[in-house]
Formats: structure tokens, sequence, C-alpha cells
């Protein structure tokens, strides 16, 4: 989220987490005082997730004074120490563009509360919209699973089916161009994850 508008939206149509993307190279990174307004708008039992990827220590120590996330997500080489020592829960994103290799990876991050399995390649960013193959998600591991990459409205029904993830998360498939979200595509998303999980709960 880039904008406060697109995050009370988020929030009304059923999001139960917006996150915020604080590393520099991304088309979607918000400074401080962007993310404390989106943060301030943001109801009880909304979580707010700020997203770092091999930033220094003392930024990320930083944005969670200034924002004070839920939080953290770490999506470069952080290893699991270097994640822990800020003292609040955090995601580790795991790169699965190189398919069933990438699996050694989920077992390198146990302090993790929970595994983003995204679809870009080990060392690009996030946010790419690849996707990849469901069908590798494990169902034995006691961390929860969330499911990110090329997830639109046409398809996460099916990836909720197939994978069924703890949480989906998504970016570019319901903007309008990057960081800006696209009000109808959003709706069109947060409907089909509620089918697909009324769905799974039969």
């Amino acid at each position: 989220m880039t904008r406060v508008e697109d995050a009370q939206l988020a929030v009304r149509l059923g999001a139960d987490a917006i996150g915020m993307v604080f590393t520099a190279r991304s088309r979607r990174h918000v400074d401080i005082a962007q993310a404390q307004a989106i943060r301030r708008a943001m109801p009880p039992f909304v979580s707010t997730v700020a997203l770092f990827m091999d930033d220094a220590a003392d930024f990320v120590r930083d944005v969670a004074m200034a924002v004070q996330p839920d939080l953290l997500q770490f999506h470069g080489g952080e290893r699991d120490e270097w994640c822990a020592q800020f003292d609040r829960p955090w995601l580790k994103a795991i790169a699965m563009g190189a398919g069933a290799t990438a699996l050694a990876q989920l077992q390198a991050h146990p302090g993790a509360a929970g595994l983003l399995l995204d679809g870009h390649g080990l060392g690009e960013a996030g946010g790419s919209g690849k996707a990849f193959d469901w069908s590798l998600m494990p169902d034995h591991l006691a961390q929860p699973l969330v499911l990110a990459g090329g997830l639109h409205a046409g398809n996460v029904g099916e990836a909720i089916r197939v994978a069924h993830p703890w949480a989906v998360d998504v970016a570019s498939g319901v903007e309008s161009a990057p960081g800006i979200k696209d009000p109808d595509k959003l709706a069109a998303f947060m409907a089909a994850v509620r089918a697909a999980d009324s769905m799974e709960k039969q």
C-alpha cells in the first residue's frame, strides 16, 4: 500500500492485513511519513506489515520505531537470527521461482511467525506478478504459509483450492499501476477469496 485511501478500501472489503514496502529498490516503496499516515488510518484488528529486502538493521529499527508495524516481513537473504533481533514477529519470504529446489529454504527460518511463498526467483524482489507451481506448497509445516505471486481474481480461488494456504498476498494483481490499487480489481479479488474460503470450510 502506498495510499491511505487504498488501504482503507482494502480493509472495508475484508483484508486482514495491509503491507507497506520500505525497500528503496521497490516501485511500491513508501517513506516513513506515508507509512505513518496509513498506519493511523487502520482500524483495530487489522495488522500492518513492514516489508524489507536486505536493508540495514538500523533502517529496520528506525522504521519499526516510527511506524510501529505489527509484523516485519523480509524478502532477501536475511538469516533467521538476523530477523529475530528486532523483537517483533516476522515473516520470511521464500523465492519459489526455482521450483522444488527452493523447498529446502522452508526449514531455514524456524523463528519466523510464518513463511510467505512467492513466485520470484532467488535474489529477485517480490511483487513481480510471477506465479509458481502451487502444488509444491507443503502441508506438514508447523508455521503458517502465505501464498503470493501472480495472484488475481481469476486464479486465486484455484490457488486456494490447490495450495490450502493460511493466507494469500496480492499486489500487482489488484493494481492499475505499481502501488496504486484498482478498486474494481481489489473488490473482485476479495470476493473470490471469500468464495474460495467458504468452500474450504465446507
